[in-house]
C-alpha cells in the first residue's frame, strides 16, 4: 500500500490568531479536488466496520465510492437515506471515536476523514439545491414531535418520508435546538448550515411550531385527546444546567455555560446589531472539561478575554474532542489541569473577583474508568478572574415529565425508555436524546430519533 494512502488530505482552516477574533467558521473544509483524493483513500471494505459504528447507519462506502467519481448528486441521496443533518454532523461528529475509530487504514495509518467527506457532499448539495424531498404516499396518520434538536429533527424526517403527517413544537422562538443554541457559529454556522437542514426537513412536509412549551402551553394528554395525535415523540433535549454547590456560585458574573452560549448563539450576543446582554470580562474561569466547556472558552476568548480551562482531572481524562483541545490550544486558552474550585470570591459589590481552588492528585480509577481526582491538602490558591462559566453538564427539564401521567423518569430526572425502541412508560409516547440519556453528542440523539421513527412507523402500521 502507497504511503500516499496512509496519510489523509489535511484540511484546510483559518490561521488561529487570525479566528480568535471572529466568528467565522473555523474548519474550512475540503475543495472538490481533496475530497476526490481523499475519497480515493477508501479501502471500500466487503465488512464495513465504518458503518456499524455510525449511530444512524449512513452506507459510508457507497457515498465515498460516488465521491471518487465526481457523482456528488448520488452521494448526497446515499446520505440522505440515512441522515437528516449531513452538514451537521460532518462538524460536529465525533467521528474519530465513531466511523473513522473502526476504519481499517486507521490501524497503521490515519483513518479516512469520512466526516469531512460527509460535510463536503453535504455543503454540496446545499450549494446546488440538490432535491431530497422524495417520500412515500400519505398515510393520513398524525405524529408529534417534541423538540427541533437533533433526535426530534431526525425522528419527524424519517417519519414524514414514511408518509405520516408530522408537527414538531418547539419552546424556543427559532428550531434547531441545541444546534442554534448550544454550539457556537464558528463551529457550526446558523444561517447557512443549520437553517437549510431545518428547511429540509419542512420540504419533506414537516410542520414546526415554535414558542410552543409542552407542559405549560399544551400538555402531552392535550395532544392526544383533543388534537387528535396517534403518536408523541419526546425529544426534549437537557437544557437544564448543574453547579458545582460550592459557596459563592450566586455571585454577579457567574454564569452556566447553556445561559453564557444561548445569550450569544441563539441570542447573537456578539453582533453589534444585537442588544442581547453578555458579559465575558476581562478574565475568564470555565469550570468543566467537555465539549461544551471548549465552546464556552473559546466563545469568551473571542469576545476578548483571558480564558482559562480549570479542571479537576489531567489532559488524558479530558472528556472533550481531542480536535477541540487542539484548537483551544491554538487559539491561546490557558489550561489549569488538576484543579478544582471550592470556592468563588466577591468584591464589596457582589461580583466575582476570585476563584479560590485547589491542586489535585489522581487516584485510582472510579466508576467511569477514569482515574479518580483527589485533594492535595494545603495547597490552595485563588486565580484573579472577574466571570466564572460553570459548564459541569445538563440534566433534562423536568416539565414534560411532571405534567404526563404516567410517564417514568429516573432518579437522574431522565425519561426511562427502551433503547432499541424509545417506547416510554406510556402507549404510543416514545422519547430519545439527552432526555433519555442526559447530555450526550448530536449523533447519538439522531440515533434515538432514527430508532424512534422506526417503531412509531410499526406502532402505526398495526
Amino acid at each position: 500500500m502507497s504511503n500516499d494512502r496512509m496519510k489523509k488530505v489535511p484540511v484546510r482552516e483559518q490561521d488561529p490568531k487570525v479566528r480568535a477574533t471572529n466568528f467565522e467558521e473555523v474548519c474550512l473544509g475540503y475543495n472538490k479536488e481533496e475530497a476526490v483524493k481523499e475519497a480515493q483513500r477508501c479501502l471500500n471494505c466487503k465488512k464495513p466496520m465504518c458503518v456499524s459504528q455510525c449511530p444512524v447507519s449512513i452506507n459510508i462506502p457507497e457515498f465515498i465510492e460516488h465521491v471518487k467519481k465526481g457523482e456528488l448528486e448520488e452521494a448526497a441521496k446515499v446520505i440522505a437515506q440515512s441522515s437528516a443533518l449531513p452538514a451537521v454532523c460532518g462538524r460536529v461528529c465525533p467521528q474519530e471515536s465513531q466511523c473513522e475509530g473502526k476504519c481499517v487504514l486507521g490501524i497503521k495509518g490515519e483513518a479516512v476523514s469520512i466526516g469531512k467527506l460527509e460535510r463536503f457532499v453535504a455543503d454540496f448539495s446545499r450549494e446546488n439545491n440538490v432535491d431530497l424531498s422524495e417520500k412515500q404516499p400519505s398515510t393520513g396518520k398524525k405524529v408529534a414531535v417534541i423538540g427541533s434538536g437533533p433526535a426530534g429533527l431526525t425522528c419527524a424526517g424519517d417519519l414524514a418520508k414514511l408518509g405520516h403527517d408530522v408537527t414538531i413544537f418547539e419552546a424556543l422562538h427559532e428550531a434547531g435546538g441545541v444546534l442554534v443554541y448550544g454550539i457556537p457559529e464558528f463551529r457550526l454556522p446558523k444561517e447557512t448550515v443549520v437553517k437549510h437542514e431545518v428547511e429540509n426537513v419542512k420540504k419533506l412536509g414537516v410542520k414546526i411550531e415554535t414558542n410552543v412549551i409542552i407542559g405549560r402551553t399544551v400538555t402531552i394528554d392535550e395532544l392526544v385527546n383533543e388534537e387528535g395525535f396517534d403518536a408523541v415523540f419526546i425529544g426534549s433535549g437537557a437544557g437544564l444546567p448543574k453547579f458545582m454547590g460550592i459557596p459563592g456560585e450566586n455571585l454577579n458574573g457567574v454564569f452556566s455555560a447553556n445561559e453564557f452560549l444561548t445569550r450569544n448563539n441563539l441570542m447573537k450576543a456578539f453582533k453589534e446589531e444585537y442588544a442581547t446582554p453578555i458579559k465575558a470580562g476581562k478574565k475568564v474561569a470555565v469550570v468543566g472539561g467537555g465539549n461544551v466547556a471548549m465552546d464556552a472558552a473559546r466563545t469568551a476568548l473571542r469576545l476578548g478575554a483571558e480564558v482559562h480551562i480549570v479542571y479537576r482531572r489531567s489532559e488524558s481524562e479530558l472528556p472533550a474532542r481531542v480536535e477541540e483541545v487542539h484548537h483551544a490550544k491554538e487559539e491561546g486558552i490557558i489550561f489549569d489541569l488538576l484543579t478544582n474550585p471550592v470556592e468563588i470570591v466577591a468584591d464589596e459589590n457582589g461580583w466575582v473577583k476570585g476563584m479560590k481552588c485547589v491542586k489535585m492528585e489522581l487516584g485510582e480509577p472510579d466508576a467511569s474508568g477514569r482515574r479518580r481526582p483527589v485533594e492535595i491538602s494545603g495547597s490552595e490558591f485563588v486565580i484573579d478572574v472577574d466571570t466564572v462559566i460553570m459548564s459541569l453538564g445538563t440534566s433534562p427539564n423536568p416539565l414534560i415529565s411532571s405534567t404526563t401521567k404516567g410517564l417514568e423518569i429516573n432518579k437522574r430526572k431522565c425519561i426511562v425508555a427502551q433503547e432499541e425502541t424509545g417506547l416510554t412508560s406510556r402507549e404510543g409516547v416514545y422519547a430519545g436524546g439527552d432526555a433519555v440519556t442526559g447530555a450526550a453528542t448530536v449523533i447519538l440523539a439522531m440515533g434515538a430519533g432514527k430508532k424512534a421513527a422506526n417503531a412509531i412507523h410499526e406502532y402505526l402500521s398495526k
